[in-house]
């Protein structure tokens, strides 16, 4: 399926003022440095675009949630100065997005030009899109084309993604196309077998992705806290594990699904069958396998005894924080069949660090699952990954060139993936309109 919006590459952009909005939700640290610059990248294809066109550009992004406060924290300024850097030439700041100042200084924008408003959620309008809001946004940027290029918040109705498009004539950037028609073209269309690996905490927020995939891929395998609930729908004891108990009955439903697609045909949805456990998230807790289902792990290590009953339960003061080894193997062995694979989520905790070495205690099973589609046991599949807590796990890794796909929108990915419409892509101009 071919992209059914209109993009630069469709209208007359020759010499235009250019609002574009962009996607420069970057990490920072404590000292207001920012540690990745991988969104900042992945835009420098569309404003290259256009300036060789001969366009002044006015950017437009947010960053973090100052929930229409003016914090400082959040400034883009620190954005400015490196994206003037990867460009090679000035990015001239302004400290806000709309009003005199900003009116002032783009009234007479030359080609080539580029200038950045201040955060827009700096402004309680924004995340209520709000009709004056976006009408000031086109305006005082004094644009005469808006162009979509962030895709991480397309399936966000906010006023710098919707509203703005009521006063310009808006088309999308070339990032936008590329992770519109990729991720709909492993979707609708995969070489199979198609694989999709599914983590993170809630199935509340991934029961659409889920469904989605029992019924379009050939192997599902389920990591992540998001696990801890089907095992509870199985009987399984999880200890204090985060889990969501009003969900099990979803659960239940979604077992129910794959059971039936199991019984008609060649399909697999697997559940971990052991797991890394310990009694908290701190690096230095002790850590231990449980082999709650496949008994392999458990047996091997105390042959020739009998294991120990503690070895198959996860114990009340418990957290099940990690898929354990037999699960992963297992998930890295499916991926050695799988043309696609599509990775959304982690497999267990990766947020907590290592004493030692880049893989943290909880992240063993992540690093296999990674391992496996980089194709280090030998088959490297066509490879599309989305979700926060993954792409920031793969950019934490410095591992994003190594993909096929590493999606700058997490929630637009997985809304995308469930089927659902894109309030920031359905705003613009169809192609053939």
């Amino acid at each position: 399926m071919g992209f059914w919006k209109k993009t630069v590459n469709d209208i007359d952009i020759d010499n235009k003022r250019v609002l574009l909005r962009v996607d420069y939700n970057v990490p920072m640290d404590e000292s207001g440095d920012i540690t990745d610059d991988y969104r900042l990248q992945k835009s420098l294809p569309t404003i290259e675009y256009l300036l060789e066109h001969g366009c002044s550009l006015v950017l437009a992004s947010h960053l973090g949630r100052p929930d229409g406060k003016v914090d400082l924290a959040f400034s883009l300024e620190p954005v400015a100065k490196r994206l003037s850097k990867l460009l090679g030439k000035e990015v001239i700041f302004l400290k806000s997005c709309v009003g005199e100042a900003v009116s002032k200084a783009t009234a007479d924008a030359k080609p080539g030009q580029i200038f950045m408003l201040e955060n827009v959620r700096f402004y309680k309008e924004e995340e209520i899109n709000d009709e004056e809001f976006g009408k000031r946004l086109a305006e005082d940027s004094h644009a005469e084309v808006f162009v979509q290029d962030c895709f991480g918040v397309v399936h966000r109705a906010h006023a710098s993604i919707v509203a703005v498009t009521h006063y310009l004539p808006s088309v999308a950037g070339l990032l936008v196309e590329n992770e519109v028609t990729t991720i709909l073209g492993v979707m609708d269309n995969p070489q199979r077998p198609l694989m999709a690996i599914i983590g993170g905490a809630k199935i509340s927020d991934k029961i659409d992705a889920l469904n989605r995939f029992i019924d379009i891929a050939d192997f599902v395998a389920v990591g992540g806290a998001m696990a801890n609930t089907f095992l509870l729908a199985q009987g399984f004891k999880i200890g204090k594990s985060v889990a969501e108990p009003k969900e099990i009955a979803t659960a239940k439903k979604i077992l129910k699904r794959a059971e039936a697609k199991i019984k008609e045909q060649n399909f697999i949805f697997y559940l971990p069958q052991d797991g890394v456990v310990a009694t908290s998230l701190d690096r230095t807790a002790q850590t231990r396998i449980v082999d709650w289902d496949a008994h392999v792990i458990a047996a091997i290590e105390n042959y020739p005894r009998q294991a120990p009953r503690r070895t198959e339960h996860v114990l009340a003061d418990e957290l099940i924080l990690d898929i354990g080894p037999f699960s992963g193997a297992f998930i890295a062995g499916g991926m050695q069949l799988a043309k696609t694979v599509i990775w959304n989520g982690a497999m267990g905790v990766t947020e907590t660090k290592a004493l030692h070495g880049p893989v943290g205690p909880f992240a063993h099973g992540t690093e296999l699952v990674v391992d496996a589609m980089l194709g280090e046991y030998g088959h490297k599949p066509f490879t599309v990954l989305g979700g926060g807590d993954t792409v920031s796990y793969i950019e934490d890794r410095k591992l994003t060139d190594c993909f096929d796909h590493v999606s700058t929108g997490g929630g637009a990915s997985m809304e995308l993936m469930s089927g659902k419409s894109l309030p920031g892509v359905d705003a613009l101009m169809d192609k053939d309109g």
